[in-house]
């Protein structure tokens, strides 16, 4: 027979990581489903990529950090995107060595189906929950990502 775990117990570092981590796979599984069920061919990456370029420029350094990548492999990331028409990068005029990242015509449009796809996996994730319980959630997500990255 199975005893319950204590409260203690299911939230010890490696049971509550590995369920974070389990939650993350699972979130990034089902947006790339989504999104190929939908017609297109990109990685969670690329999506989280395009879905920060929708809200205006951003430099190699925003898009790694904001898809937790490299600079190197954002770069190859871009690469690919850009060869397909969905972004322009363009230099800086005040500083050559920057680029201004930005998407073409054609990725806004992407983005704008793209973007009812991560609605349609929040949902998912979120269902059964109401307004208070789903704000709670992210609240309670928020103060455990900020416990972490606090400087001591």
């Amino acid at each position: 027979m199975n005893v319950p775990a204590t409260p203690a117990e299911a939230c010890s570092g490696s049971a509550l990581g590995l369920l974070f981590r389990q939650t993350r796979d699972a979130m990034w599984a089902r947006m790339e489903k989504e999104l190929a069920d939908a017609g297109h061919d990109l990685t969670f990456s690329q999506f989280i990529a395009i879905k920060k370029l929708a809200t205006g420029i951003a430099s190699v350094t925003d898009l790694a950090r904001a898809a937790d990548l490299n600079p190197g492999a954002m770069t190859r990331l871009l690469d690919k995107l850009e060869a397909r028409g969905l972004l322009q990068r363009v230099a800086d005029p005040n500083d050559r060595r920057a680029l201004h990242i930005h998407l073409t015509e054609a990725g806004v449009a992407m983005w704008r189906d793209i973007d009812q796809c991560g609605q349609r996996v929040r949902e998912r994730a979120l269902q059964g929950m109401d307004d208070a319980t789903r704000t709670q959630l992210t609240r309670l997500l928020e103060q455990v990502r900020d416990n972490l990255v606090a400087e001591d």
